[in-house]
Order: structure tokens, then sequence, then C-alpha cells
């Protein structure tokens, strides 16, 4: 079977930069990894980049260990890198020690206050998906995530679920004509919305060519697992917090981000950040921005502006879709977790917490976790546990890489799945089938003592990209 080819591009994408090393792993991959797949390579050769001191005396990965060692042994003195902290892990036994690793590595920055994974957390690009860090006064750009303000949005409306049956057509034709994804699909009359008419497009100079763009990206999705998708809410008993009573109501989930604003963000503020960091080469996508710096200050603000764009984006895209059907929401719960806040610490502090891919749990706080498309998602309050740093997982996290999926999933068999349960999908690719998630209830099993389920909503007509 050939194997996709893993070229220089993809281990800089992981954290190695230097030409050296990356012309030593890929000789590593060419003499030793021939019979892994692409996914098992990076992992082999991210394993190393985040633990050097671990393989110095390995037969295999020993040359590039050296290398990497040599090199951190000499930044970490200029950065002065702490012992890590320690933190706590939940559903420690549903998370690979890759992502594991990740954690442990975030925790020995000299800004890092306190950290938690999350259950449904797996290997990222500088933090893991589902990993929260508190900061002392500093912001990290990848801390974050390229997806800045990424959140799920849910309307539920006063209409029972015989929808999904009595105009099932017609709620599919309103999905296509309603939504666009992706990076070129965009609607010929975009909306409008407050956040566009910001001062920080003219304040921020990085801003100023961006403003067009998010004009004309209002109300659309990105690509991945992002998704639009009609189901069906259940409340099992009356709910003051969210104005429902028990029962059975039609319901619109959306999922997705700040769009090319946020990306483009993301990337201009990494880019500062590592090119003032003298962080190892295997830690740069942890480099991070003063508060009190411009820089800092400047991207805070734009990650918020960012925040407020993907939130009116959702609701444009709600706001289309009830006009097209002529119904009207009852309630909407919604939250961010790709973002970071001010928040206060147990001792009274002031920290910066950042959730990628991490749904706010603060006390009574609302939320919701999506599972996959044949599970339910939940809604939820926070319980406000201080030891995961008031944060829940932010969806089920997937238990196959997307690569992983594409060469273990075919496409009939994730038709079949789906038929058996009953759900349409308009769109979407194998790297998003079921299979590739981990199960939603094991992972809301994890954490019981972080949120309290108010209801359940199950997906039956589901949009994605192409």
């Amino acid at each position: 079977m050939k194997h996709r080819k893993l070229r220089g591009n993809h281990l800089k994408k992981i954290g190695l930069t230097d030409g050296k090393a990356i012309q030593v792993a890929l000789t590593i991959i060419r003499k030793h990894l021939k019979r892994q797949t692409f996914d098992q390579r990076i992992k082999a050769i991210a394993a190393v980049i985040e633990a050097p001191e671990n393989f110095v005396e390995d037969k295999v990965y020993g040359p590039l260990a050296e290398l990497l060692t040599t090199e951190t042994d000499v930044v970490q003195n200029q950065n002065q890198l702490q012992e890590a902290k320690p933190f706590k892990v939940f559903g420690e036994d549903n998370i690979t020690e890759q992502a594991k690793h990740q954690m442990y590595t975030a925790m020995k920055l000299p800004i890092t206050a306190d950290g938690a994974l999350m259950p449904d957390s797996h290997y990222g690009y500088g933090l893991p998906i589902g990993g929260v860090l508190a900061t002392n006064n500093a912001i990290i750009p990848y801390g974050v995530g390229v997806d800045i303000g990424c959140r799920m949005c849910l309307s539920v409306y006063r209409d029972a679920p015989a929808m999904l049956d009595t105009r099932r057509d017609e709620l599919k034709k309103v999905l296509q004509n309603h939504t666009r994804f992706g990076l070129k699909e965009h609607f010929a009359r975009p909306g409008n919305a407050e956040v566009l008419e910001s001062n920080l497009f003219r304040e921020i100079p990085m801003l100023k060519r961006l403003q067009a763009k998010a004009y004309q990206q209002l109300g659309s999705s990105g690509g991945g697992n992002h998704f639009v998708e009609f189901g069906h809410v259940e409340i099992p008993e009356d709910s003051a917090e969210l104005g429902l009573k028990k029962g059975s109501y039609f319901a619109l989930l959306s999922h997705s981000g700040s769009r090319g604003l946020g990306a483009t963000i993301a990337n201009y503020y990494t880019r500062l950040a590592r090119s003032n960091s003298r962080l190892p080469k295997n830690m740069q996508h942890l480099a991070w921005l003063d508060l009190n710096s411009e820089e800092g200050m400047e991207y805070w603000l734009a990650m918020n502006l960012a925040g407020d764009y993907a939130s009116a984006c959702h609701h444009d895209i709600h706001r289309r879709i009830s006009k097209a059907l002529k119904i009207q929401a009852k309630t909407r719960v919604e939250n961010h977790h790709n973002f970071a806040w001010k928040e206060q610490a147990e001792d009274g502090s002031e920290v910066i917490v950042h959730r990628k891919g991490a749904t706010p749990a603060g006390k009574g706080v609302l939320g919701v976790i999506p599972g996959s498309m044949t599970q339910p998602g939940y809604i939820v309050k926070g319980l406000g546990n201080t030891e995961s740093i008031n944060s829940a997982s932010h969806g089920a996290g997937r238990a196959m890489s997307r690569s992983a999926a594409k060469s273990k999933v075919t496409r009939n068999a994730m038709k079949q799945v789906l038929k058996h349960h009953g759900v349409e999908l308009i769109g979407g690719g194998v790297d998003e089938s079921p299979m590739a998630y981990k199960d939603i209830d094991t992972v809301m099993g994890y954490q019981r003592d972080l949120v309290q389920v108010l209801g359940s909503f199950t997906p039956k007509i589901v949009r994605m990209a192409n």
C-alpha cells in the first residue's frame, strides 16, 4: 500500500523548523518508518520534538533528539523555563500520550499559572485540542487557535420535531439555499452586522485589508467539521435556565468560527510572537505576546473582534433559515470554544484563560457540547469546577485523524451508518464520519463534575462543506 509522502513542510507545521533537524528527521523516516502511515510518522517525530530528552539513547531517534536537546538547553537558559506545573486530566484513559505531553510542555512556560486537559482532548499545534491554559498577563495566539471564536449556536423553536418528517424536502432545500461553506462560497447579497462597522478596522493596520472580506463572508461557514444541521431537542424536565418546558422541540444547530478574518489575525500575530520568542524550536507554537506590549494589546482587541464576528455569522445563519421557514426561535444557547478570557484565579489574581477546543463552564454558564452526526449533543450548565479552570469538553473529540479516517473509512460504510441512524448528510467527507469520533457519552461521563446536562440535541439533516 502506497503511503502519503511526508515532506519538510509537514515537519515545520509540528514545530521542526531547523533545516538540519528536518533533514535528520526525513532520513529517519526514510530508513526506519517506511511501513508506517503518514499519521504514524508524524506522531513519532512529534513525540521526539516534544520530549527530545526521552530519546537521546534511542537507536532510531537519537540523532534527532541530540540535535534538539542541545538547542533546547541553550534556549531554556535564556527563557528560564520552569519545571512543569501539575495539571488535572479529565478522562485520562480516553486521551493519547501525545496530547498529554503537549500539555506537559505548555506547563513549563514561565507565564503559565494553571492548566487542565478535557476528556475530548487530542493532539494539536501548540496546545492540544481540549487544552485549557491559564497564563499571567500573556496571550498565546496558538493557544487560542487559528479559528478564533469557533463556536456553537443552537436555536430551539416553538415547533414540534414532526417538522423533520412533514417538511423534510423543504428543510433540505433551505439548508442548501441558505448556507455557504468553504473558502470560495459566499452569498451574492451578504447581510450586515454591527461588528463590521467597528473602528478597529481603521485603527489596527493589519485589519484594514480584512474588512471587505469579512463583509463578504458574513453568514458563511468553514470546511472541515463545521456544520449547520436540523434535529430535535429533548428537555427531560422543565428548565428555568432555558425557558423551556419538558418536551420535544424542533431545533437548528450550527458550528463555525471567524472565517478568513480570524485565520489571518491568528497567523499574523503568531508570526510576531514567534519572531520575538527565544523558545526551543519544539515549543515555537507556544510563543506568547505580553499584554502590556503594543502587539499584545492589538491581538487582544483583534481576537475579541473576531469572536464578535463569529457570533454575528451564526446569528446571520439562524436569521436566514428562520425567515425562510417562517418560524421563530423560543430560546437560543451559544458559546465560544476557541478563545481567551480574562478571569479570576482561586487566589484572586487575574489570569488569561485559553480554551483551545474547550467550553466555558463557569457556575451557571450555558453551553452546547455536540456529539457526532449519529450521536446526540448536550445542552449544559457549568458547575464552576476550579480543577478544570471552569471548563468542559467542546465535543466528542476525534478518535481518528483526518488522514486516518480517509484511509480507514469508505464512503459506502459511512452512508450505511448514517442511514441506520436516520441521518441525511448534504456534503461532508469521510474524514468527518461518525466513526472518526470518540463516544460522546463516554466523554460526558468523565465530566459529570464539570457540567450539568439540561437537554440533548439529536441531528437528523446535516449540511457540511462539499
